[in-house]
């Protein structure tokens, strides 16, 4: 009989903010499996490092994380099989992804490959959205606002036309998208209403105002929150 393949989401970075019903499914998986760089260390293993016994069976997916070559398709239908090897030998395998697994998680290219073959679970993780609000200690949304996921690579007039029609914005995988977004942000003349955050939750973590930050040095795990009515939204919550 066949085992159960897990997509685990493992939250945002600090070892602290995974589920208990993850760890426990981590724990007790015979294969972990991580995404990687194709040379590196993977953050996904530095995450859940702590909670490893060192007994299990760990196999790294290695691939090309350049936004022209991902997804990397090969990369995920190798992973396949080596998965559906361990789970067809009655190994269950548990999948971590950084956050959660169904929000822009690279879980969903191997949910697509093995779901209708075996039995799959997904487990939801913190996400960067919430992750990075705690860290501002500023609420995302409140009330009726809507919410708007901006990815940073979409062109210009697609975010200026998401970023005038909704309430509030979350841009995300930022890196080398980073001086062109700061720059329009400040062209729309939302900077004073923006919020940046690199790295929430992790030992790297820092928060600066937007006028502080080098566009050129923005790392891809940053994201920028805006809310049209700044700081008016969070005095709401003192009175």
């Amino acid at each position: 009989m066949s085992a159960t393949l897990y997509g685990l989401g493992i939250g945002p970075g600090d070892p602290e903010l995974i589920t208990l019903k993850a760890l426990r499914l981590l724990q007790s998986a015979d294969v972990v499996a991580y995404p990687a760089p194709e040379d590196g260390d993977s953050l996904a293993r530095r995450i859940v490092a702590p909670h490893l016994s060192g007994k299990q069976t760990e196999l790294a997916i290695r691939m090309p994380l350049t936004v022209a070559r991902f997804p990397a398709q090969a990369v995920y239908e190798q992973a396949a099989e080596d998965l559906s090897a361990h789970l067809v030998a009655g190994r269950n395998v548990a999948v971590l992804c950084e956050g959660d697994p169904f929000l822009y998680g690279s879980f969903m290219y191997l949910f697509g490959r093995l779901a209708e073959k075996f039995s799959v679970e997904v487990v939801p993780g913190v996400s960067s959205l919430t992750a990075c609000a705690a860290a501002l200690k500023h609420p995302l949304v409140s009330r009726n606002d809507v919410l708007t996921i901006i990815p940073a690579p979409l062109d210009d007039e697609t975010i200026t036309a998401k970023l005038l029609h909704t309430d509030a914005a979350a841009i995300l995988k930022l890196g080398r998208h980073g001086p062109r977004i700061v720059a329009l942000l400040r062209q729309l003349g939302l900077a004073d209403r923006a919020q940046y955050i690199e790295r929430a939750t992790m030992a790297e973590q820092r928060i600066l105002p937007l006028q502080d930050v080098d566009p050129a040095s923005i790392p891809y795990f940053a994201m920028i929150l805006v809310h049209r009515r700044g700081e008016q939204h969070f005095m709401e919550f003192r009175s």
